[in-house]
């Protein structure tokens, strides 16, 4: 840092007038983070000394409102009024279950439990006058519990739930009286239970209470109207909390060796626009929620700048003295974050016109560098789901995954100095605004049984599993492999569909040239001249498309493309083919040939825009017209007969299991499949010995609770219906899968067609591989949380883990694994079928040449179907990358253009360094021993590479007459990125 720059921020420090600093940076530092690596699931644990944690609040779960000689609190009252329809009069009733609630945090494992003592439950009336020996005794008894399971407490003197009569009596925390009181509750609680607690928090979030208690009335105790009351009560708690840190500091902590802090809680918020204006609004947003106290408390005694600018004289004011005395009294930097956001900012006024986030990682490297590094206890954080959810809640796992996998970034990479977390809440209980209608608790409770019966959720099982394990431990599966594919393994690209060109352009050009050879060189076209017609056959040769899109399969040795069925056969009737296309079609199978690319050809490629049908079979239903499965069969034999002198590989059909086909179109397009392959293997493969198969989409499901069977059977299902409907009846058993069908049948649905014998044996064993389009992967629970993600037919609910890359799929590479694995144990006669990955690949901007997203998904996605194919033994013979390029299959290409200028984007150029290697190899192992290709013929490289042109000239007074044809073998400009 230099002299200057370190001046300048000494100032900011110091001035009134100070603009945003440390914390300045977080937004460009993430920016500039490596994606998507960096977004990637970290896998390793946290320091020994870790704090896990679970805690609750006590107005929330205890309950017991009036009982043993309780007080009223603020809570109590505001319950009873206005059109609230519940009360935290019995909440979860930990009063009288301390047994059941040392239980669960016995089962989570954790090491400290946070809790809060109720004010009014110790002193009825605020003051140590009223004196409840009971109230008191509960406490004593719940520490003494905790730490008999070796638990340590760290207990919150206030949780939103001031006594009532503090309330009427003084107004609450808008008196600066408070102040003194409070100080006075505290010293007790330090000599009552300070000898058996290390860790304090003297306020709960304090902007709730100043913000949301007496500004907008949302929270107890609900008075609003005055704006400015707010930051008048804001005042108030900090000077409350600093006293009783410095009654502590003086008083206690030599004997009793404890820490105090107060509990800031806070959104996180991202600029709308890459301006620095943008960026000094998210600042200000947060200098407003968390700065307001964090910055007196870890800075220097004084409000954020953006602050005093922005509220002026409505901000009160600190003497030097009251500086002193609130600055440096928070011994941990105590942070709450979560579903406080659902009401935390319900003003969007706070956002100053930027984006609200719930990024925990950011948020921690904030106040890391704002705060000059303070040591960081996450005191809550968590999510919510809905109130009828009971034991299974995916949602709130998966979030608490999320939150938790943000620490340990924040740790291990950003070096933040996180000392532990606090998982949000043990259990159910009465979630203050929102009443019963969420649920927040690692417990279940049953509101209507006499004891509040507890039962763990799945979140609970998930955080006592992490707990166990410290983290995210790196397993084996979990590591790159390292190994190569066989060497006759099929490297492939796939594209929709090709560029077709019905016109040949070379050698097309009848027109007369000026060839000006004393001045410029340049040719001049003479108007109304021609050459004569050639009267030749076309050539290959002749279309320039072909050889632009052969030159563009470097690296691969095989290329997957689809024909288009209605254009090749406009009529359905293969005896009227469009032979010009059939022409075109059959020149790209050749000189894929003659270039050493294996051609693989779809028949029929399924989209859900238009049926690519033959627009007589098309307006005649379809798939559902009983003819369409032979007409399909004699448009095979037309290609076939066409094109199988050099097309070796066969896609009948392409992903024809989409959720839009129905049973009844599924039934005849394997029934068309059926009747192609044995046209193929009864006419032709004795002469052609090629293959023919159909490609499945197959993204994998898994359960979303691993742990949990009732999940098992609904992913299952799921593949049942999406992938084994039409596997099943081709490699298994000639019928659809019995789970699918019995499934139906328990919903009285006829829907599935039955086959008779002879379509079975028709349709049964139609393959010589299998082959699947495979993108991503997608949970599945039977809990029903959110109603727009639930298939009511299924009954399962689809959801993503919140941790996975998203794009706008998730990118979870593990799922092609598990993939290939279900193909190889699945209920098929052949558990060795060979398998090819026909496509495979993540959409990316196209605009981004160096697609690192799509870098990381290639290298990934291929390392995981290495370790299906040497560690698992799927007999996978090939892998083809989706797509060609952007101009076919828009933000899928390895190939970008720019106008006539095609980009080589860096995936193509990793993705090639993965097939020159076979895969990945040991470093320092021996060389993989293959044979070598056969190059491509001579005449094709000199066509290929080089530009001809052929003049028939007559000269005559200087100048060349040029007649003839020139042969416009442009070559398109490559740029290359890395």
């Amino acid at each position: 840092m230099s002299g200057l720059f370190a001046l300048l921020t000494f100032l900011a420090l110091s001035s009134s007038d100070a603009k945003p600093h440390a914390g300045l940076k977080t937004w460009g530092r993430f920016s500039k983070l490596p994606y998507p690596g960096d977004k990637a699931f970290l896998y390793d644990t946290f320091p020994s000394d870790f704090m896990w944690a679970v805690g609750t609040a006590a107005y929330q779960v205890e309950g017991a409102f009036e009982k043993d000689g309780k007080g009223l609190s603020i809570w109590d009252t505001f319950t009873r009024g206005g059109n609230r329809m519940a009360t935290g009069d019995v909440g979860s009733d930990s009063y009288h279950n301390i047994h059941a609630d040392i239980r669960a945090i016995r089962q989570l494992g954790v090491t400290h439990y946070r809790f809060s003592l109720s004010w009014s439950r110790i002193f009825p009336n605020g003051t140590r006058g009223s004196y409840n020996e009971i109230g008191t005794n509960y406490y004593r008894t719940l520490i003494k519990r905790l730490k008999e399971i070796r638990v340590q407490p760290v207990v919150t003197l206030y949780h939103w739930d001031l006594p009532e009569h503090l309330q009427q009596s003084l107004g609450g925390w808008s008196n600066p009286e408070m102040v003194e009181i409070f100080k006075d509750y505290s010293d007790f609680c330090f000599h009552a239970f300070g000898d058996d607690v290390k860790y304090w928090i003297t306020i709960d979030n304090p902007f709730v209470v100043a913000q949301h208690g007496y500004g907008t009335g949302v929270v107890a105790p609900g008075i609003k109207n005055d704006p400015d009351l707010p930051f008048r009560v804001g005042h108030n708690l900090l000077k409350a909390h600093a006293a009783a840190w410095h009654l502590y500091n003086r008083h206690y902590r030599p004997r009793q060796q404890g820490k105090l802090s107060m509990a800031l809680a806070s959104h996180w918020i991202k600029p709308r626009r890459t301006r620095l204006e943008s960026l000094r609004e998210c600042q200000c947003s947060l200098d407003h929620v968390l700065g307001w106290f964090a910055r007196p408390l870890f800075a220097d005694g004084d409000y954020p700048p953006c602050m005093r600018e922005r509220l002026g004289s409505r901000l009160p004011s600190f003497t030097q003295e009251e500086r002193e005395q609130v600055r440096g009294t928070a011994d941990f930097f105590a942070l709450s974050h979560g579903a406080t956001l659902s009401f935390q900012l319900i003003n969007d006024s706070l956002k100053f016109g930027q984006l609200e986030d719930l990024d925990l990682r950011m948020l921690l490297y904030w106040v890391n560098a704002e705060y000059d590094k303070p040591p960081i206890f996450v005191v809550q954080s968590g999510w919510y789901v809905l109130g009828n959810t009971k034991t299974e809640d995916p949602k709130h796992m998966y979030y608490l995954k999320r939150f938790i996998a943000e620490a340990l970034k924040s740790i291990i990479i950003d070096k933040v100095n996180v000392i532990g977390y606090t998982a949000w809440s043990l259990t159910d209980g009465f979630e203050w605004h929102r009443e019963y209608g969420i649920r927040r608790g690692l417990y279940y409770v049953d509101f209507n049984t006499p004891d509040m019966k507890r039962e763990p959720k799945t979140s609970a099982t998930f955080y006592r599993n992490v707990i166990h394990k410290n983290g995210f431990p790196e397993l084996p599966e979990n590591r790159p492999a390292q190994g190569m594919f066989p060497c006759d393994f099929a490297w492939g690209v796939s594209a929709n569909s090709i560029q077709v060109e019905t016109t040949p352009t070379q050698f097309a050009d009848p027109n007369v040239y000026l060839w000006n050879i004393s001045n410029n060189g340049e040719l001049i076209k003479l108007e109304g001249l021609s050459a004569p017609p050639l009267h030749r056959a076309t050539h290959c040769a002749d279309y320039a498309t072909i050889r632009q899109q052969v030159s563009l399969q470097v690296g691969v040795n095989h290329f997957h493309f689809s024909l288009n069925w209605s254009a090749l056969v406009p009529t359905g009737d293969v005896a009227y083919p469009n032979t010009t296309l059939l022409g075109y079609y059959r020149c790209f199978t050749r000189q894929l040939v003659q270039a050493n690319v294996t051609p693989v050809v779809t028949l029929w490629h399924h989209t859900r825009q238009r049926s690519n049908l033959p627009t007589p079979l098309d307006t005649a239903n379809g798939w559902l017209n009983s003819k369409t499965p032979k007409a399909f069969a004699d448009y095979a034999r037309l290609c076939y007969r066409e094109m199988g002198a050099h097309v070796k590989m066969w896609i009948t059909l392409n992903e024809p299991n989409d959720e839009m086909v129905s049973y009844q179109e599924g039934h005849q397009m394997l029934l068309a499949h059926a009747l192609a392959w044995r046209a193929y293997d009864q006419e032709f493969r004795q002469m052609q010995r090629g293959q023919v198969s159909l490609a499945l989409h197959m993204d994998w499901v898994e359960p979303a609770f691993s742990f949990s069977r009732e999940d098992v059977e609904p992913a299952k299902r799921v593949l049942d219906f999406y992938v084994g409907w039409l596997a099943e009846p081709i490699f298994g058993s000639g019928d659809y899968p019995v789970g699918m069908r019995s499934w139906l049948r328990q919903l009285n649905s006829l829907e599935l067609p039955v086959f008779n014998e002879e379509r079975r044996q028709l349709v049964r064993g139609t393959y010589d591989f299998f082959a699947m389009s495979h993108f991503s992967t997608k949970l599945v629970t039977h809990a029903k949380e959110d109603s727009y993600t639930y298939t009511e037919m299924l009954e399962v609910q689809h959801m993503i883990d919140t941790t996975w890359i998203m794009s706008p799929r998730p990118v979870v590479p593990w799922g092609l694994r598990k993939a290939l694995n279900w193909v190889r144990l699945g209920d098929f006669h052949y558990s060795d079928v060979p398998i090819y990955v026909m496509a495979n690949g993540v959409q990316e901007d196209p605009a981004r040449f160096k697609d690192s997203l799509r870098v990381y998904y290639l290298y990934n996605y291929i390392n995981e179907a290495l370790k299906a194919f040497t560690l698992d033994g799927v007999n996978l013979k090939g892998y083809f990358a989706y797509a060609l390029n952007d101009q076919r299959d828009p933000g899928f290409g390895l190939y970008g253009q720019v106008h006539e200028e095609v980009i080589v984007k860096a995936s193509l150029s990793n993705y090639r360094n993965i097939i020159q290697h076979n895969g990945f190899p040991i470093p320092g192992a021996s060389p993989q021993q293959c044979p070598a290709l056969p190059q491509p013929c001579p005449s094709c490289h000199v066509l290929i590479r080089r530009p001809v042109v052929g003049f028939l000239t007559l000269v005559g007074s200087g100048v060349l007459i040029t007649l003839g044809l020139i042969i416009y073998y442009t070559t398109k400009r490559h740029k290359e990125y890395y």
